[in-house]
């Protein structure tokens, strides 16, 4: 069984500035958020499209993910979950698509769908999917307060 969820929030940045922030989310989750994210580390690949990573988060458990799309032109960055620790058991993958729109007012819409194939009969609680909503536009959040803060870098 397939169950997705959807997460928008309106941003002043502009949809290519977003595009690059989370096109460099390796090198930045773990500054913006060190207690969620340790490292990152490529495990197969450049890094790009096909690569397999690794995450190692900040309460030591881990993931595995490959890069399924990175679209320059339509600001689009899709990746897959295929083992991570908290999941085992529940979620056979979890495939992200990231998508940063331009907005009439110079900023963008952040719109991510997360796609959760369940084991069997498994599934999240109504809890969890509320959980996993809530963090990821607070780390959403916390990413466009870096790039205001560091314009330097974007």
């Amino acid at each position: 069984m397939e169950v997705s969820m959807e997460v928008e929030v309106a941003s002043s940045l502009s949809s290519e500035k977003l595009f690059k922030l989370y096109n460099n989310y390796d090198t930045i989750a773990p500054k913006v958020n060190p207690q969620s994210y340790k490292s990152f580390t490529v495990i197969q690949g450049d890094g790009g499209v096909g690569s397999i990573k690794s995450t190692v988060y900040g309460d030591g458990s881990t993931s595995k993910h490959t890069v399924d799309a990175i679209d320059t032109t339509n600001h689009l960055i899709s990746y897959t979950y295929f083992d991570r620790d908290v999941f085992k058991g529940i979620i056979e993958k979890a495939t992200h698509h990231i998508k940063f729109t331009p907005s009439p007012n110079g900023g963008a819409v952040y719109k991510h769908t997360i796609i959760f194939k369940y084991i069997g009969d498994a599934k999240l609680s109504d809890e969890a999917m509320n959980i996993t909503k809530e963090t990821t536009k607070n780390n959403f959040k916390r990413f466009e307060s870096y790039a205001i803060a560091h314009p330097e870098d974007f």
